[in-house]
């Protein structure tokens, strides 16, 4: 049979690991058992941290609404309920936004409900 050599496929393997890891701390970006493991954690975590991002970010947005629709005398469920009724698609990334940067025409937008 013939002997495979197979020096270069390793060590590509493990310098691609090792790379992923600079950065981290000791033994953790320098040895290679304890790299991979940090590794196969660290993009465990950053796949459950993209899908949470998306939850943080929705709440912030509604907290932000929420505040500056109470400065303008209505809840933040009343005004959703208002936009719904009267055909007002604005998502909340937007209108979080406009509520932050544009104070009046959040309020001329909660007034055209009323």
């Amino acid at each position: 049979m013939v002997r495979v050599k197979r020096g270069n496929v390793a060590r590509k393997r493990r310098k691609k690991i090792l790379s992923l890891a600079s950065g981290y701390r000791g033994a953790h970006s320098v040895l290679f058992r304890v790299a991979n493991q940090q590794v196969m954690k660290a993009l465990r975590y950053s796949y459950v941290g993209r899908k949470q991002k998306k939850r943080i970010f929705r709440r912030v947005w509604i907290s932000r609404i929420n505040a500056a629709s109470r400065l303008n005398g209505i809840s933040y469920n009343q005004l959703i309920h208002k936009f719904k009724i009267s055909n007002i698609d604005i998502n909340r990334k937007m209108l979080s936004q406009i509520a932050v940067l544009d104070a009046s025409t959040f309020k001329s937008l909660v007034n055209l409900e009323n």
